[in-house]
């Protein structure tokens, strides 16, 4: 299809795909300078993104009684011998595949618990964008994974819009005698103007648990505060077991306590010092435990889409170009290993015939998160060790001559989280140091899905409004599907786009 052809095909579903309206795609208040503070304070932009993190922890500090009730349902369904499934995309689905990993090492002797994101687990590492638009792809998905009778899934989605986690959440409740939950991030009153959100909030045997929590600290960035607050509310839920409201109320609050004192300033010469390694052309090894890779592997993959980075390099591509960060876990000796360690299971792929092997099981252990694969980046590139590991109470941090103990105590969902809020503000400030947005304007989005194709388009316009310039969204979103046909992994549509303007 010519970009002609492209962009009518998206204004004739487009009405569904205007997501500015919505809180999370929305402009933090807070933040609107971020891209300048983090260039002449650093530090007071730590201390902003955790301002904007605790606001969001404080609101959910007011729907434990949700919580408690998803809590509940989980453990009847547990204790019955039944499973529980979980899924999302992106970042909810990657938060799904986290929960499931702990729970698997907290309860190994339990094969209870079972997540699925779009695409399959190789989305975990390399996003699969174009699986999200698509509803088919989450009944797919959600029925091959085994999901029965008498299973319960837990659906989230950060915007409360994604296609593929509707037709999952649907699907089940079609399947299962228990009502599936569905989770997002933005008002029901707001998700009314978009059919297949307000179907499914209006479906009497889906229940559903809003955790609106405002917008995020960069416009749209939902892997960021939505979650974050997403992945806390259902691994608050299946991972522990309380008798009693009250037991529970306590250690809820007590949690969400304890998740506001680490300070995020204690990273600003982290920070500094992987922007400097990236200037002298030194790339960056992420070196972990099985304890703790997989949100640590979460953040590096997401850096990819969300600031149009290259993704990680395959073993079995010609000539990769060399990710900026990579993961490894340190004790692990081949791919294989890795996989199973980080996931405390086999992997999963998505093995359909269609998809001609793209994102099936050789391709994923192409990512070779080994130390196997250590030794040949390092004899590929210039590196530097960034190790992140979890000693018993302790997480160390340490890179060249920076060393930093947390001591965060043995609760895995806990350390997660921490690793997952404090990564998420290191990264975005390292992406703001290298001037991938502006502002808090995602500038370096990727348009790969028609939610993505908008967010784009939006931030056009709002940039060259503020030039005084007005062209219509019909005109944006042609100039975007042109400038798609030889875009480059490391360039900006947003800002190539309104160069054309």
């Amino acid at each position: 299809m010519t970009p002609a052809e492209k962009t009518k095909a998206f204004l004739e579903i487009s009405s569904q795909f205007k997501l500015g309206h919505l809180v999370t795609e929305s402009f933090h208040p807070l933040t609107q300078d971020l891209s300048h503070l983090v260039k002449t304070n650093l530090p007071a932009a730590f201390k902003l993104l955790q301002d904007v993190d605790q606001r969001a922890l404080h609101i959910l500090s007011t729907k434990k009684d949700l919580i408690w009730e998803l809590s509940q349902s989980i453990q009847e369904t547990l204790q019955s011998g039944h499973k529980i499934f979980m899924c999302g995309c992106g970042a909810t689905g990657r938060l799904s595949l986290v929960l499931e990993t702990l729970f698997r090492q907290k309860y190994p002797e339990k094969d209870l618990v079972f997540s699925f994101m779009a695409g399959g687990d190789y989305a975990l590492i390399k996003s699969v964008e174009s699986f999200e638009d698509n509803t088919h792809f989450g009944e797919r998905q959600l029925i091959e994974m085994g999901f029965g009778p008498q299973d319960l899934l837990l659906a989230s989605t950060e915007g409360g819009e994604t296609p593929f986690v509707i037709g999952a959440v649907q699907k089940a409740s079609l399947i299962s005698h228990r009502n599936p939950y569905f989770l997002y991030c933005n008002p029901d009153e707001v998700l009314a103007s978009i059919k297949r959100s307000k179907n499914v909030i209006d479906d009497p045997k889906v229940k559903k648990i809003n955790l609106t929590i405002g917008p995020m600290a960069i416009s749209g960035s939902t892997r960021m505060q939505a979650s974050t607050v997403l992945m806390l509310s259902i691994g608050v839920a299946l991972l522990y077991d309380h008798t009693s409201f009250e037991e529970f109320s306590s250690f809820y609050e007590n949690f969400l306590h304890d998740l506001t004192l680490t300070s995020y300033e204690d990273l600003t010469p982290f920070t500094l010092m992987e922007g400097k390694l990236y200037e002298e052309g030194i790339f960056v090894n992420y070196l972990t435990d099985s304890h703790l890779g997989i949100s640590i592997l979460t953040d590096t993959t997401e850096r990819s889409p969300t600031f149009s980075l290259g993704g990680f390099e395959n073993s079995l591509d010609p000539n990769p170009h060399h990710a900026l960060s990579y993961l490894f876990l340190k004790d692990s000796k081949t791919s294989l290993d890795a996989w199973n360690k980080l996931l405390s299971r086999s992997p999963r792929p998505v093995e359909w015939p269609e998809l001609l092997g793209k994102i099936n099981h050789d391709r994923l252990l192409g990512f070779d998160i080994s130390l196997s694969g250590l030794k040949k980046r390092r004899l590929s590139v210039k590196t530097q060790d960034f190790s992140i590991l979890f000693l018993g109470e302790r997480v160390s941090f340490e890179c060249g001559i920076e060393k930093k103990f947390f001591q965060w105590g043995e609760d895995q969902l806990f350390n997660h989280l921490m690793i997952k809020m404090l990564l998420n503000a290191h990264s975005t400030l390292l992406m703001g140091m290298m001037g991938r947005y502006e502002g808090n304007v995602m500038t370096w989005v990727r348009a790969s899905n028609n939610k993505l194709i908008d967010r784009a388009a939006r931030y056009v316009l709002q940039i060259l409004k503020q030039k005084n310039k007005t062209p219509s969204y019909e005109e944006v979103v042609l100039k975007i599907f042109e400038e798609i046909e030889g875009l480059q992994d490391n360039e900006p549509i947003v800002l190539k786009v309104v160069n054309e303007f």
